[in-house]
């Protein structure tokens, strides 16, 4: 009889207990439960863009080989000191904090005609928002760079064929206010041995065609071509060409400048873009590896 005399209380008990339970499982008064509203997401997220595909860069200085710089500087072959020349072609790197995201090479070689430069410099771009993929950050960026170009309207890539016809002594051409020009596409000018005279050889009575400025084909993923000639005072003018691609997440810009040592003298436009198309072609193979 003493032992019946404990059931109520282990009834009471047992009901607490369980309304303490339903109260902490039971709905809320808005309807909404976090964890059965929608249990297929629960644990879910969204995947990270993709990694671009390179890791690393190449050796800049090394990049374009001897033939190329000799087509490019053609003073090297001029200088007679066995020394001098070895460290002309090996250039001088550019400053960089991080090689795996900034490289760059520069030369300089004065000849009897012209004093030559020539910039090589690659980007390996990285995002750091997993949202956007390193190759669509290249995209933005090489964008930008284009823009900032401000290439002729009608200067379409791999159309050659429309061209400024100002006077090249006063750097005055059709395409605005940038005297530039754009070469043939790569692959389209037959092959040729490599110059062993400054690019500097036209005088400004041969008045030299200058060709637009443009978009480039069957170079990486996009590509273009800037021409600019700028005058140092009256009559020394100087001609920088530039060229960029972009391959997946590495940018490549190539800047070749000439200035010729003779007065009123006119670097070659057509000859000088040929030269550094020729030379972002096997920039770009060895991307490829």
């Amino acid at each position: 009889m003493q032992r019946k005399a404990y059931v109520p209380g282990v009834a009471a008990l047992l009901a607490a207990l369980l309304a303490t339970l339903a109260g902490c499982t039971g709905g809320s008064g808005d309807g909404g439960t976090m964890d059965s509203a929608n249990p297929g997401d629960v644990g879910t997220t969204s995947p990270a863009a993709q990694p671009g595909r390179y890791r690393t860069l190449p050796e800049p200085c090394g990049a374009a080989g001897q033939s190329t710089l000799d087509s490019l500087l053609p003073g090297i072959r001029q200088i007679t000191d066995e020394d001098q020349r070895e460290k002309a072609y090996a250039g001088e790197a550019t400053l960089t904090y991080d090689t795996d995201r900034k490289v760059g090479c520069r030369w300089k070689v004065e000849s009897t005609d012209a004093t030559d430069h020539l910039l090589i410099d690659f980007e390996r771009v990285v995002s750091y928002d997993n949202s956007v993929s390193d190759d669509s950050q290249a995209q933005q960026l090489f964008a930008k760079m284009e823009e900032a170009a401000d290439l002729p309207e009608a200067a379409n890539a791999g159309d050659p064929s429309d061209v400024a016809t100002g006077d090249p002594s006063t750097g005055a051409t059709g395409s605005g206010d940038s005297p530039s020009a754009g070469p043939t596409p790569t692959g389209s000018a037959s092959p040729s041995a490599p110059s062993t005279s400054a690019s500097a050889s036209s005088s400004p009575s041969s008045s030299p065609t200058e060709i637009q400025p443009r978009l480039l084909d069957g170079l990486g993923d996009a590509a273009f071509l800037d021409d600019a000639l700028n005058t140092s005072g009256s009559t020394v003018q100087q001609r920088t060409v530039t060229v960029a691609f972009r391959t997946s997440n590495v940018i490549v810009t190539i800047e070749y400048a000439e200035q010729p040592a003779a007065l009123g003298v006119v670097p070659d436009s057509e000859e000088m873009q040929d030269k550094a198309q020729k030379l972002a072609a096997r920039l770009a193979e060895v991307l490829a590896g």
